[in-house]
């Protein structure tokens, strides 16, 4: 199968990220994004963390901007809306959206997985596809352990050393999170091993996306 680049060493590509949480993007796209910028793209990208405060705001900065570093342009937008309650307060987070979307015009919006256990990651997806309707929206996969992963039909095969940065980079910046059972590196490899068995990725490893329509020119 034929690998499409969306774009080449030198290029610029624009990227919107949106996460619920302050871990959600780093593990759902968090290699696509180091692979890109080490590649050599110049990454104009917009991150934002939907639900950050307190310490969880803290790691959700001081992780973007590991994520980012080397990137061409960077911006880091937190907000504050409630933790789990998504859901009740979509008449917020909508307008919110609505000036994010005023404020650029993306090549890629990365959201959430519409069909996510996670209610508040239902609701960011949902408004993403609301408010970004004629962009390409990547949506991206959180392991847990709800069981709830499907079948992605989107693959970016990751190069050699990109998936054990993007886990050190996971267990050095989210402390709060290491209590879980499920947060660990076993965790992240095994999931990537996985989606880069499905797409035969030379170094084993891959992320894995779910793309609802995509237009080729």
């Amino acid at each position: 199968m034929k690998a499409l680049d969306l774009a080449k060493p030198g290029q610029r590509l624009s990227v919107l990220c949106l996460g619920a949480h302050s871990d959600d993007i780093e593990i759902g796209a968090g290699g696509m994004i180091l692979q890109w910028i080490a590649s050599g793209i110049e990454l104009d990208i917009h991150w934002c963390v939907l639900s950050a405060t307190g310490v969880r705001a803290h790691e959700a900065e001081t992780s973007a901007a590991a994520f980012l570093a080397g990137a061409s342009r960077t911006r880091i937008t937190l907000a504050h809306f409630r933790d789990g309650f998504f859901p009740y307060q979509g008449s917020d987070i909508k307008p919110f959206l609505e000036d994010l979307r005023r404020g650029m015009n993306p090549d890629i919006v990365l959201t959430h997985r519409a069909d996510d256990a996670h209610q508040d990651h239902r609701e960011v997806s949902r408004l993403t596809w609301n408010t970004f309707r004629d962009h390409l929206v990547l949506e991206y996969e959180i392991p847990k352990w709800d069981g709830d992963l499907g079948r992605p039909n989107v693959y970016v095969p990751l190069q050699d050393g990109i998936l054990e940065r993007k886990i050190e980079l996971l267990l050095a910046h989210f402390g709060t999170q290491r209590s879980k059972d499920w947060f660990d590196a076993e965790t992240f490899r095994g999931l990537s091993r996985l989606r880069g068995m499905e797409c035969r990725s030379v170094s084993r490893y891959a992320e894995a996306f779910f793309a609802k329509k995509v237009i080729l020119g």
